[in-house]
């Protein structure tokens, strides 16, 4: 364990570099000079060269990248073009919205795949309604169904409110009253794609030969299936929950564009469209690191649920 451990995190810091360089060469490729996003497309080019001389831009474009890694590692991530607000500012009070609804959709999303289609009736009686609602879950874009939402949970039957973000400071009731259908957006597609993945692997489970042992010992079949099928028809779904948990950040852009929430999905679109690169640059390398540390992290649980890697001694 320590051993694969020690082995990720060397491999942190090369990728780490790596994929921020290539980060910070793409945003100045593709969006263009930064002094020319700040001035206008109608700015003189006494102008621009000034700009370009007061931040560096003129300088080759590896030297500004250690620059700002150097800066970035000192704390200091620069300051937004369009609100000279210091990106740290900027960024910090929007990470818990987004934060909060990505783990909560999540959570539900596995929790629901696996449990319920672990019900010996999700496998024969009401195994085409689950099927049904697991395609629809991928199929239906997020924006659909969260405009569809609003529409009859708001506008019709006026039982929650339709945008906004309240913190937990003004109340819990209220907090979770808006948090119900963001979370159920976001969830929706999880929730697909885990259940599609867990219902294959756990019905290939049950044909193997240590669940006919079970059965044979006169095991109930509840402590079958939760106890020795689910444990290892979990292992895909395992692997999923890491890749989402790595897009916590900058995964629900949309969903946080629907219902008006100030997440850091919105300040992405809002500084792309804006072409503010410092918080552009800080957002990529804050989704870079969560990606990172979170794969790390599913390697780990990936060999606590699977005694099968320990036993083959790859750790």
């Amino acid at each position: 364990m320590i051993a694969l451990i020690v082995r990720r995190s060397l491999l942190v810091l090369p990728n780490m570099v790596l994929i921020t360089l290539i980060l910070y060469v793409s945003v100045f490729w593709l969006l263009g000079t930064p002094a020319t996003m700040m001035l206008g497309e109608d700015a003189s080019k006494q102008g621009i060269e000034e700009i370009n001389r007061e931040y560096g831009f003129d300088r080759p474009v590896l030297v500004q990248y250690l620059t700002w890694v150097g800066n970035a590692l000192r704390g200091n991530l620069g300051r937004s073009f369009t609100t000279q607000q210091r990106v740290e500012d900027a960024v910090l009070p929007r990470l818990p919205a987004s934060l909060e609804i990505g783990f909560l959709a999540i959570v539900i999303a596995a929790l629901g795949a696996t449990l319920l289609n672990t019900l010996r009736v999700a496998q024969r009686a009401l195994a085409p309604v689950f099927v049904g609602l697991s395609v629809a879950g991928i199929t239906v874009p997020n924006f659909m169904l969260g405009i569809s939402l609003i529409f009859v949970f708001s506008v019709k039957l006026g039982w929650l409110p339709s945008t906004g973000w309240v913190p937990w400071s003004d109340g819990a009731l209220i907090h979770i009253v808006h948090l119900i259908m963001p979370v159920a957006t976001l969830s929706a597609f999880y929730f697909g794609s885990y259940s599609l993945v867990y219902r294959a692997e756990y019905r290939d489970v049950l044909r193997r030969p240590y669940i006919s042992v079970a059965r044979a010992k006169g095991l109930p079949e509840w402590k079958v299936a939760f106890r020795h099928a689910l444990p290892n028809a979990i292992l895909p779904v395992v692997t999923l929950i890491g890749v989402s948990m790595g897009r916590l950040i900058g995964g629900a852009v949309v969903t946080e564009t629907v219902f008006s929430i100030p997440g850091v999905g919105r300040l992405l679109v809002t500084s792309i469209l804006t072409h503010d690169f410092p918080v552009m640059l800080a957002l990529g390398m804050l989704i870079i690191a969560g990606v990172m540390l979170i794969n790390l992290v599913t390697d780990v649980v990936y060999v606590f649920v699977n005694p099968q890697i320990r036993l083959e001694g790859s750790v």
